[in-house]
C-alpha cells in the first residue's frame, strides 16, 4: 500500500474514486465487453450464439439514461448488419448515431414525447416477424422514458400517478411494480408486441438485486408482479384514493381478473429469447475500490444492495466512519469504505434535492465534530432528483460551515432542501450527464489521523 494520504487531500481522493466507479460503469466499453461479433456472421452475446445470416433484418430498440451510448456500441460492433430502429432517452443524453433514432424526453415524470417515440418503438415492433432478430438496450429510466399509458389512462394520468409514487417513498421495485400495470410496453410489453421476432436484450442495471423485471420496468422480461401486487403498494402508502379515478378503476378491475395480466414466467412468447447484465453497481464499486487502494487506502466494499430512508441510512454510513476513525473497524484508517444502492425519500417539506443530497445533508448533522472523516454520495447518472446535482459531499465542518453563513443543516434536512444548503456551501457533486445509470455510490474516506 502507498504512504498515507493526508487529511486535506480527502476531498480530492473521494472525487477521483468517484470518477474511477463512473468510468468501470461506461455502457460503450460494457456493450463491447459482452457482445462480439465472430466470423461468418456470428454474433457472441453472454456465451450464446446468434447466426445473423438467418435473419431477414436486425433491428435496435430502447430506453433508458445510458441507452445513447449502448446503441453506439451496438451500431459500431454490427456495422451494416444492423437496419435500423428506435431509442428514447432522457433530455440532454442523446449521442448523434448513424442508424438509430434517439428521441429525447422528460424523466422521471414522463411528457408526451416519451409517448411518442414510445409509439414509434411500438410499431417497429408491431412489423417484426418471425425472421427478425430485436436487440433491446435498457437502462435505468426506462420506466419513465417508455411511456405508453393503457387504453382509459391519458398521459396526464399517468403523470399524477407517478409524482405521487416519487414523493411517498415507495421504493423502485414497488414504483414499477405499478408502472407495469398501466403500460403497454413495460412489464414485458415490449416482449409480447416483438413476438415472434427473437429479442435479444442488453441491460445496465440499475436496481439493487439486478433483478431484471424491476431493471426499466423489464419490458422484454416475464413480470413477476401482479395487479393485486399494484394495488396493495398503493393502499399500502395511502395513495389509493388519491390515484387518478381512471387509474384506480383499471387496477381494481385488474386485480379482479377482468384485465389481461402482463407476460409471466413459462410465457412462450419468450421462447428463444435471452437477456445479458452488461453492467453493475458491483463492477463500478470494484474499479472505485482499487483506485482507492492506488492512493493508499485500505478499502471495503460492504454492499451494493444498501436501500431504505435516505437520511437513516446516513446515519448508519456516519456511525461506521465513527466507529473506524476511533477503534479501526472494521477497517484500520487510512480506510475507503463504499457501498451502492438506491435510497428512498418521503418527502415532508417543499425544498430542493435529491436522495443523495438528503443522504449527505444527514451525514454532515451525524458526523458533526468528528475530524478526519468524509462522506459522499453521488448518482452515477449525474443527476440526483430533478437537480443540475448528482450528490454532495460532507464531513465534520460541513454543518458549522453551513451555520456560519447562517444555514441551519437541521431545517434544511427538515424541508428536503439539501440542494439549497449545499450549493451555498459549494459542496454539491457536478458531473453533468454521465450517460450511465448505476444506481448510487457511496463512499467515506477516514484519514489516517484515526486509531
Amino acid at each position: 500500500m502507498a504512504d498515507s494520504p493526508p487529511a486535506a487531500s480527502l476531498r480530492g481522493d473521494a472525487l477521483r474514486v468517484l470518477h474511477a466507479a463512473l468510468a468501470a460503469a461506461d455502457p460503450e466499453e460494457a456493450v463491447k465487453r459482452h457482445l462480439g461479433l465472430l466470423p461468418g456472421g456470428r454474433l457472441e452475446a453472454g456465451g450464446r450464439i446468434w447466426e445473423l445470416g438467418r435473419f431477414r433484418r436486425v433491428l435496435a430498440v430502447g430506453a433508458g439514461k445510458a441507452t445513447a451510448p449502448m446503441a453506439r456500441a451496438l451500431e459500431e460492433i454490427l456495422g451494416e448488419r444492423l437496419d435500423g430502429g428506435t431509442i428514447v432517452v432522457k433530455d440532454g443524453h442523446g449521442l448523434p448515431l448513424r442508424r438509430i433514432a434517439v428521441r429525447e424526453a422528460a424523466h422521471p415524470v414522463p411528457d408526451g414525447r416519451g409517448v411518442q417515440g414510445t409509439g414509434e418503438i411500438l410499431d417497429t415492433l408491431a412489423a417484426c416477424g418471425a425472421e427478425d432478430l430485436v436487440v433491446a438496450l435498457i437502462s435505468g429510466g426506462a420506466s419513465a422514458l417508455l411511456t405508453a399509458p393503457v387504453e382509459g389512462i391519458g398521459l396526464e394520468e399517468k403523470q399524477e400517478t407517478t409524482r405521487l409514487l416519487l414523493a411517498c417513498g415507495a421504493t423502485i421495485h414497488e414504483m414499477n411494480a405499478v408502472r407495469k400495470h398501466l403500460s403497454r410496453a413495460k412489464g414485458g410489453g415490449l416482449a409480447r408486441a416483438a413476438h415472434p421476432a427473437r429479442v435479444l436484450t442488453l441491460v445496465l442495471s440499475d436496481v439493487v438485486g439486478d433483478d431484471l423485471d424491476v431493471i426499466g420496468s423489464g419490458p422484454t422480461v416475464p413480470d413477476a408482479s401482479r395487479y393485486a401486487d399494484a394495488v396493495a403498494i398503493l393502499q399500502r402508502h395511502g395513495l389509493w384514493d388519491r390515484i387518478p379515478e381512471a387509474v384506480r378503476r383499471h387496477l381494481a378491475a385488474g386485480a379482479a381478473g377482468d384485465r389481461p395480466e402482463t407476460p409471466k414466467p413459462g410465457d412462450p412468447l419468450f421462447a428463444g429469447s435471452a437477456t445479458v447484465i452488461v453492467g453493475s453497481c458491483l463492477q463500478a464499486l470494484t474499479a472505485a475500490a482499487r483506485e482507492a487502494e492506488a492512493a493508499g487506502y485500505r478499502s471495503l466494499i460492504l454492499s451494493s444492495k444498501i436501500e431504505g430512508e435516505a437520511r437513516e441510512v446516513a446515519r448508519a454510513f456516519a456511525a461506521i466512519g465513527r466507529e473506524c476513525r476511533d477503534s479501526g473497524h472494521p477497517l484500520a484508517p487510512p480506510a475507503c469504505i463504499l457501498a451502492g444502492g438506491e435510497t428512498t425519500v418521503t418527502l415532508q417539506g417543499a425544498g430542493r434535492g435529491g436522495r443523495n443530497q438528503e443522504m449527505a445533508l444527514a451525514g454532515a448533522i451525524a458526523l458533526e465534530g468528528v475530524p478526519g472523516v468524509l462522506f459522499l454520495c453521488a448518482g452515477t447518472d449525474g443527476t440526483d432528483g430533478p437537480t443540475d446535482a448528482a450528490g454532495a459531499v460532507a464531513d465534520g465542518e460541513t454543518a458549522g460551515r453551513g451555520r456560519r453563513l447562517g444555514l441551519e443543516p437541521r431545517d434544511f434536512l427538515k424541508r428536503n432542501d439539501a440542494y439549497t444548503f449545499f450549493d451555498r456551501l459549494g459542496d454539491l457533486i457536478r458531473t453533468g450527464p454521465t450517460r450511465t445509470n448505476v444506481m448510487d455510490v457511496y463512499l467515506l474516506l477516514v484519514g489516517a489521523g484515526g486509531a
